[in-house]
C-alpha cells in the first residue's frame, strides 16, 4: 500500500509539475500576446496620428487648388473677351488699312493726272504765247 501511496504521490507530484509547466507556458504565451497587443495599440496610435496629419495636410491643399482653379477660370474668361476684342480691332485695322491704301492709290492717280494737265496747260499757254509773240512781231 505504501508503494501505491508512493506511486500516487509521485503521480500527483508529476501532475502538479505538468500543471505548473502548463501554467508557466500559458503565462509566457499571455505575456507574448500582451506584448503584441501593446505593439498593435502603439501602431494603431501611430497610424491614427498619421491619418490626422494627412487629413490636415490635404484640406488646405484642396482649398488652394480650388482657389487657383477659380482664378484660372476668371483669367480664361477675361482672355477670351480680350481675344475677341483684339480680333475685332485687327479686322477693323485691316479694313481701315485697305481703305487707306486705296485712297493713297487714288491720290497718286489724281496727282499724276494733275501733273499731266498742268504740263498740257503749260504747253498750250507756251504755244499761245509764241503765237501772240509772232503776231506782235509780224505786226511791227
Amino acid at each position: 500500500m505504501e508503494d501505491n501511496n508512493h506511486e500516487s504521490d509521485q503521480e500527483i507530484s508529476s501532475l502538479r509539475a505538468r500543471e505548473e509547466e502548463i501554467e508557466r507556458r500559458k503565462m509566457k504565451v499571455k505575456e507574448k500576446v500582451e506584448l503584441q497587443l501593446s505593439r498593435a495599440e502603439e501602431a494603431t496610435r501611430r497610424l491614427a496620428h498619421i491619418w490626422e496629419e494627412l487629413e490636415v495636410l490635404t484640406d488646405p491643399m484642396r482649398k488652394e487648388v480650388a482657389n487657383l482653379r477659380k482664378r484660372i477660370d476668371i483669367v480664361n474668361r477675361e482672355t477670351k473677351t480680350l481675344g475677341q476684342s483684339c480680333q475685332k480691332k485687327e479686322k477693323e485695322y485691316k479694313e481701315t488699312l485697305e481703305a487707306f491704301n486705296e485712297k493713297n492709290k487714288e491720290k497718286g492717280q489724281l496727282v499724276s493726272t494733275l501733273k499731266e494737265m498742268l504740263a498740257e496747260s503749260e504747253r498750250l499757254r507756251m504755244k499761245k504765247l509764241e503765237e501772240l509773240s509772232k503776231i506782235i512781231e509780224t505786226s511791227n
